[in-house]
This record gives structure tokens, sequence and C-alpha cells, in this order.
């Protein structure tokens, strides 16, 4: 069911807290993302990737993999994966967003729990694990510390073509970085 490396690409982004509509979904920000990240994987999907790994993190982890998801509907031989860093990941969510994540995740085509445990590293084992399967990194980042610059960090390190979009101007196309 997994692409090759070539084929697959992986996200990275900001949690609620870090976006400035918030949980506010309705935002007319919010929206425009959603619909830059549709419009990324449909290029993508242009250029020969059919797996894409979200990491499910409440926020833009959550909107891409609605959209990867709303890819496979249009096109079948995408498939969608959701890495989770350990079990307990939603688990202190408010319920509506655990029943979405689950959703989510049941809608995928492979569930992969990196560790069966919580531990103050099983993030960056998750970010390690979708970036090594990866050739690409879609990212929303607006280059505020944090996790999403620790995995487009490593992904420079390892050589991956990383696409940022900035949460602040949701409606302009991705910006291209390769090494």
């Amino acid at each position: 069911m997994a692409c090759q490396e070539h084929q697959t690409c992986c996200f990275t982004g900001h949690r609620p807290d870090k976006l400035p509509w918030g949980l506010n979904e309705q935002d007319r920000r919010c929206a425009a993302l959603k619909a830059s990240l549709n419009r990324e994987l449909e290029e993508l999907y242009r250029r020969g990737f059919r797996h894409f790994i979200s990491g499910m993190a409440m926020g833009c982890d959550l909107y891409f993999a609605e959209a990867a998801l709303a890819l496979r509907e249009r096109r079948p031989d995408v498939s969608v994966e959701g890495a989770v860093p350990c079990p307990g990941q939603a688990g202190k969510w408010p319920q509506p967003l655990r029943s979405r994540w689950r959703a989510i995740l049941d809608a995928c085509d492979l569930e992969t729990v990196v560790q069966q445990h919580y531990d103050r590293f099983c993030m960056h084992r998750r970010d390690r694990y979708m970036v090594d399967r990866s050739a690409t990194v879609l990212a929303v980042f607006d280059g505020t510390p944090g996790g999403t610059q620790y995995t487009l960090n490593y992904a420079m390190d390892r050589g991956r073509e990383i696409l940022l979009l900035d949460p602040a101007r949701p409606e302009e196309a991705a910006v291209r970085f390769t090494l």
C-alpha cells in the first residue's frame, strides 16, 4: 500500500495556538489555507506523488489529512497514512476534536503508531518517521520556534524538498526550497 519515498509527501504545521484564527475554522484565513492545501496536493499529485502522511496533531495536521482524504476521493490511486506518535495522542483534546481525529484515522489507508507509550521525544520520533519516508515535506510555518521548525530542520538535514505555506498569507502559493 505505501508508495516509494519519491512518491511520498508528509506534512508538518502549526497547532491552533500558533494560528492567527486559533480554533475558529470559519475564519476566512483558515478557509484560504485549506484551499491552498487542496491546490498544493493537486500539484503534488500532478508531479507523481501518491502517498501522503499526516502526523495527526491538532490544527494544520488535521486540515492536511482531510485534504489528502478529499484528494483520494477524486484520485483513487492516492493513499493516506496517519502517523500517530503514541496511542494517547488525542486523549486530552476536547471531545469534538477527539472524534474528528478518530474519524480521520479510521478513513486513512494506514495508521502507524510510532511508539506504544508517551515520552517527551515521541513527537520528534513521529516527525522523523514521516520525513524519513518522504521526498517532500509540505509545511504551514510562520517562522516561530517549535515542533514544526524541528521537523523542517530535520528535513533540510535529510535533503528533502520543502514546500512552505505562510499562515499569515494563506492564499499565496507555497514557496519551494530544495538543497
